[in-house]
């Protein structure tokens, strides 16, 4: 990060973009998957090539939300009755501990409590969804190929790295 008064991090003189700007630069590589982008860069590291000038870019964006599991209430309600008898555990454990001769009423009253407020703030948040999302699901951002963009002033020596790259493996 920089400022008014310091010099660039790492040495540079290119600073990202404060706002959401279009990348700049040449083409000199495109994949088919991310990893495969992030390897070309490594190896453009790998041979010293000035990585700062490199920009990759997802084409084609897409979300894609995979969906893992369906809900009922049973599960929902063991869900909230497990993460409320942590806290309430964690909470007990806290109050037994700087409570002289407490014993263990504090850990099974916050044991208690921690279920009880779990099941019901569970249960308040399932039933305001109305059965409209009866299933859990994990979303990813991906796109449908990535482009490796250099600025200009490198992106001969670029393409030309990646081409060596590329002769040279067989299967990524």
């Amino acid at each position: 990060m920089t400022t008014a008064f310091s010099q660039p991090a790492f040495g540079t003189a290119q600073r990202a973009p404060q706002l959401p700007t279009l990348p700049t630069g040449w083409p000199i590589g495109s994949y088919g998957t991310y990893e495969e982008a992030q390897r070309a860069v490594d190896h453009l590291a790998d041979q010293n090539f000035p990585v700062q000038d490199v920009t990759i870019v997802g084409v084609e964006p897409m979300l894609v939300e995979r969906v893992a599991a369906r809900l009922t209430w049973g599960k929902v309600l063991g869900s909230g009755a497990m993460s409320g008898a942590w806290f309430g555990l964690f909470v007990g454990l806290l109050l037994s501990m700087f409570t002289p001769g407490a014993g263990l009423l504090p850990i099974v009253i916050g044991l208690v409590a921690g279920v009880a407020f779990g099941l019901a703030f569970a249960a308040m948040g399932y039933a305001a969804t109305k059965g409209r999302r009866d299933f859990v699901s994990h979303s990813q951002l991906v796109a449908n190929r990535y482009d490796v963009l250099c600025q200009p002033r490198n992106a001969e020596s670029g393409r030309e790295l990646l081409a060596k790259l590329a002769m040279s493996s067989t299967t990524w």
